[in-house]
């Protein structure tokens, strides 16, 4: 994430509505080789905690999209090939149609959501509607690449809260403590991090 200046320090205001002294872009990724080695960290998060235990990959547009892709392509080269699909801003009106791309979801498929970054949960409360509206499916649960360890709509962690709401799984690549500890950060970031992790941490 610092070498692909995907994690970056200043003031930002989150999908929450909070003001945070860093943010994480995913979009920020932009080479093969990025995206690749990112796809094959969501693959190995993925493994450890589900092992095989999901139909198909839904990355929500429009970051989703290449992480999906490069999980899904990951996963294959290890011997698991699932399905992915994606959805579009707008329903096609022409063509095939629809809102959704990739593999057609049926009744019964086991879809695990694969996202960038969870604040609050409210992208993945839009899309858990999105999904069932497609067909009779089970969330299978929520990889993200970072889990900010923030408060969502209580005192859980947003991820916590997502959890318990949808009956799934949820888990992180790594967390804002990981970074923290791990990255080599100066120390006018770290207290800035830890201010607001006093503040809005679950």
């Amino acid at each position: 994430m610092i070498d692909a200046e995907v994690l970056r320090f200043g003031s930002f205001v989150t999908k929450s509505g909070r003001t945070t002294p860093y943010f994480i872009n995913t979009g920020l990724y932009r080479t093969g080789s990025q995206i690749g080695r990112l796809g094959r960290f969501y693959a190995d998060a993925i493994q450890a905690r589900l092992g095989s235990d999901f139909d198909v990959l839904f990355g929500p547009a429009y970051k989703g999209i290449p992480l999906v892709v490069s999980t899904a392509a990951a996963l294959a080269e290890r011997g698991h090939d699932v399905g992915y699909c994606f959805n579009r801003k707008e329903v096609k009106d022409h063509g095939e149609g629809g809102i959704m791309v990739g593999h057609p979801l049926a009744d019964g498929d086991r879809v695990l959501i694969v996202e960038d970054i969870t604040t609050a949960g409210t992208a993945v409360r839009e899309t858990v509607p999105l999904l069932q509206a497609q067909a009779d499916i089970t969330v299978a649960g929520l990889v993200v690449s970072v889990d900010r360890g923030e408060r969502g709509v209580d005192d859980r962690s947003a991820l916590q809260a997502l959890a318990q709401e949808f009956d799934m799984p949820t888990f992180a690549i790594v967390t804002v403590h990981d970074i923290m500890t791990e990255a080599g950060l100066p120390d006018h970031q770290l207290r800035a991090m830890k201010a607001y992790l006093a503040r809005y941490g679950a």
